[in-house]
């Protein structure tokens, strides 16, 4: 009889951290951002100012060539907008990608 509650219990968790794994997983948010960075120095600003994009930020990877921000982020900390403002205060210009645009 142990075993078998025992049993029970462990299926009854394993289940609740898969279902709260998934509800993480949508509050979760990639947003590509355009910006107007042109040299190593702007790439290091931005990685260097992190905190400034907002609340919520956890994850930012820069692409020099192609003028891009990568930005992961939890969505009930922060926003595009934010996002955007935060880079306004580091004197970047930032837009978020539309989606389907083309170079």
């Amino acid at each position: 009889m142990k075993k078998i509650l025992m049993l029970c219990l462990a299926l009854m968790m394993g289940v609740g951290m898969c279902a709260a794994q998934k509800a993480a997983d949508k509050k979760t948010v990639t947003t590509v951002f355009t910006t107007d960075i042109d040299c190593e120095h702007c790439v290091k600003k931005i990685m260097n100012n992190v905190p400034s994009l907002g609340k919520g930020v956890k994850d930012v990877k820069v692409d020099l060539p192609t003028k891009e921000v990568t930005v992961v982020y939890d969505s009930t900390k922060n926003s595009d907008e934010n996002i955007v403002k935060g880079f306004a205060s580091i004197k970047v210009k930032a837009e978020p990608k539309k989606a389907g645009a083309k170079k």
